[in-house]
């Protein structure tokens, strides 16, 4: 990919595998990699320690996306809510979009990645699976970090985000017309990987041809 721009963008709900799919696809075809999602859990963050979520959006450091509690539960919910906020993702529109289009080749993951922050990117996946097994996923990760939650919150948490995912006024949730659905319900990882990498490696093979 040296020398070429080529930017996949991988959208889906919470615990869907989205993220992992990304991370694995990045190191597998020697691409950059960003997960969005880690944006808005800063802003977040920040939000949750008192500074108004659009000027946390428009301070935020890559120090922030190193902070060792933005996978937390509370910084989920939050995130979710400051997503929201029209202002919040247009200080961070200009940031991804010079990622997606870096030289090399980039992986963005995410909740609008196809449908705003590139619609031109050579490849789009929109990775879902049904909400008990994402809950089920979530409440495991939760629990082997040492957080004590019970599987019904975390179910009924994701339910939340999702309606605010898909009802929000700005960059809802949604696949784009020319996305590829991978539901990974059924799925293992390296099964989904391996769906994943056959759709980008048929993609690069068209840009060659």
């Amino acid at each position: 990919m040296k020398g070429r721009i080529f930017t996949v963008a991988i959208d889906g709900p919470a615990a869907s595998g989205k993220g992992t799919i990304a991370r694995a696809l990045a190191e597998r075809f020697g691409l950059a990699h960003l997960d969005t999602g880690l944006l808005y859990r800063a802003v977040a963050a920040r939000a949750l320690a008192g500074e108004d979520p659009v000027t946390a959006a428009e301070r935020l450091t890559e120090a922030d996306l190193a902070r060792p509690d933005l996978r937390s539960e509370a910084v989920g919910r939050r995130a979710s809510e400051v997503a929201a906020i029209p202002a919040v993702r247009a200080a961070l529109l200009d940031f991804q979009r010079r990622f997606a289009r870096r030289e090399g080749g980039a992986v963005l993951d995410g909740r609008d990645i196809g449908t705003v922050i590139c619609p031109e990117a050579e490849v789009k996946l929109f990775v879902t699976a049904e909400d008990v097994i994402r809950a089920r996923r979530r409440h495991e990760e939760l629990r082997a970090r040492g957080e004590e939650v019970s599987f019904e919150e975390v179910l009924a948490d994701l339910r939340a985000r999702d309606a605010r995912d898909a009802a929000r006024s700005a960059a809802p949730l949604r696949p784009a017309p020319d996305a590829l659905l991978l539901d990974t319900s059924k799925l293992s990882i390296e099964a989904a990987v391996e769906a994943a990498a056959g759709h980008v490696e048929a993609k690069i093979g068209q840009g060659r041809g």
